[in-house]
């Protein structure tokens, strides 16, 4: 497939981008070479290949589901300006 400057300024006014005249033939020239760039790729035999997600084979760590309380309450009440009974006290808002 090869692109001149017409399919250009289409592609262009597709993606709602700007491009000046002068700029749409080596515009064209560097699209025409990624398309045969991708042409390329659709040569090469992926037969028997596996899709794959990342190039490298991670595992996750697992660990429990514990549900937990975090054991940080004291130190977390006592940045709060006003607490009692482990609780944040926050002025009435509602009338």
């Amino acid at each position: 497939m090869s692109l001149d400057k017409a399919t250009v300024a289409r592609i262009a006014s597709l993606a709602r981008l700007k491009v000046p005249n002068a700029e749409l033939e080596g515009l064209a020239t560097e699209l025409n070479k990624i398309m045969g760039w991708i042409s390329e790729l659709d040569q090469v035999n992926t037969d028997g290949v596996e899709p794959m997600s990342q190039a490298a084979d991670l595992k996750l760590r697992w660990r429990d589901d514990v549900v937990t309380d975090g054991g940080v309450r004291d130190k977390v009440l006592a940045n709060a300006p006003d607490s009692r009974e482990g609780f944040f006290t926050v002025p009435k808002v509602v009338e």
